[in-house]
């Protein structure tokens, strides 16, 4: 891919092919992060900053605390990158940045960041789409590439990919109600449990019964999914109790084993119908242990599987300097703007 510098138009080669350093920025939602990439696979600096402890009290992420704190974290996270790689910002080739989705306040912070230096040092910027950043951290320290099929799970998103190329990436089907995350986040709050509620659940989940109770799986056809009605299910089933002790381990238990068999079953049916033999998982919620497991038990049927080292699962900036080298769908105008929702 040939771009261009802001300030003086100079060219410059990124991509597959071309020895360059990326310095990328995430801020999407309640994370400041900063990486320094080599070729889109070497991670020289990788630095976040949490907000993880400030929302907690909240049950949840607020928005206005959130871009409060990038901006006080932005600085002092990007110095940090520079410093653990041991590299000047004149060496870096481009400057990258999420553009979204994501909340807006949180995404400008970043985004403007990334663009004031590659405007200072005049060097090519790229703006980056976070769910194709989640995807490029199975690049990172990996010698994988398409076509596969990827099944990204977050958050706010719930997607099976088929990722025929870097510049060719078709939405075979995605969630038309809740992300999994999502779902993982809720169902944790109708127990009490506490915030980030998907890492707990996940947690209590392993001294359960996943055979306890029969949870509905959600009927919609081809590759979408739904978990809305199996929330439901699940605050039935707690108000079943009716102030009895809940078994709290079996809940969690059977209602990971309803996502996760959920998810592989659209997955398994991805890879029959493309033939690949090839599948990734991808996003926060792929940090998830039964979702992991159920996933690489697809190498039983001859299938590559690929999962991202548990750091480049959550939000980070390493992901998003390897998908700048990547990825050839990026925003790279100066005028790009920050969105918060999906842009096919």
């Amino acid at each position: 891919m040939i771009k261009k510098s802001l300030f003086t138009g100079k060219e410059v080669q990124i991509g597959e092919g071309a020895d360059n350093l990326i310095m990328a920025i995430e801020s999407s939602c309640d994370e400041t992060a900063c990486a320094i990439v080599k070729n889109g696979r070497e991670v020289l600096s990788n630095v976040v900053a949490s907000q993880i402890k400030t929302h907690a009290k909240y049950g949840g992420v607020i928005p206005e605390i959130a871009a409060r704190e990038h901006l006080e974290s932005i600085n002092p996270v990007i110095m940090e990158a520079f410093e653990q790689a041991n590299i000047k910002p004149e060496q870096i080739d481009a400057f990258a940045g999420t553009a979204g989705p994501g909340l807006v306040g949180c995404l400008l912070v970043g985004l403007n960041a990334a663009k004031t230096m590659a405007l200072i040092y005049d060097k090519a910027f790229i703006g980056i789409n976070h769910l194709y950043g989640h995807i490029s951290g199975n690049y990172i320290n990996t010698d994988i590439e398409p076509p596969f099929i990827a099944l990204l799970v977050s958050g706010g998103h719930t997607q099976i990919l088929n990722v025929k190329s870097n510049s060719d990436i078709e939405i075979m089907g995605e969630t038309i109600d809740d992300a999994v995350g999502e779902a993982y986040d809720k169902v944790a709050r109708l127990m009490g449990l506490a915030y980030p509620g998907g890492a707990t659940l996940d947690k209590l989940a392993k001294e359960g019964n996943p055979k306890a109770f029969k949870l509905p799986e959600g009927k919609v056809d081809g590759y979408n999914f739904s978990f809305s009605g199996l929330k439901t299910a699940v605050l039935r089933l707690v108000k079943s109790f009716d102030g009895k002790e809940l078994p709290i381990n079996d809940i969690c238990a059977s209602f990971q084993e309803c996502v996760s068999s959920t998810l592989i079953k659209k997955v398994k049916l991805a890879l029959k119908e493309t033939g690949y033999k090839q599948a990734v998982i991808a996003g926060g919620v792929a940090a998830n242990s039964e979702i992991r497991r159920k996933m690489f038990a697809l190498e039983n049927d001859g299938i590559r599987v690929n999962a991202p080292e548990m750091k480049y699962c959550t939000d980070n900036a390493a992901m998003v300097a390897s998908c700048a080298y990547f990825f050839t769908k990026s925003y790279d105008d100066i005028e790009a703007e920050v969105f918060s929702r999906i842009k096919r």
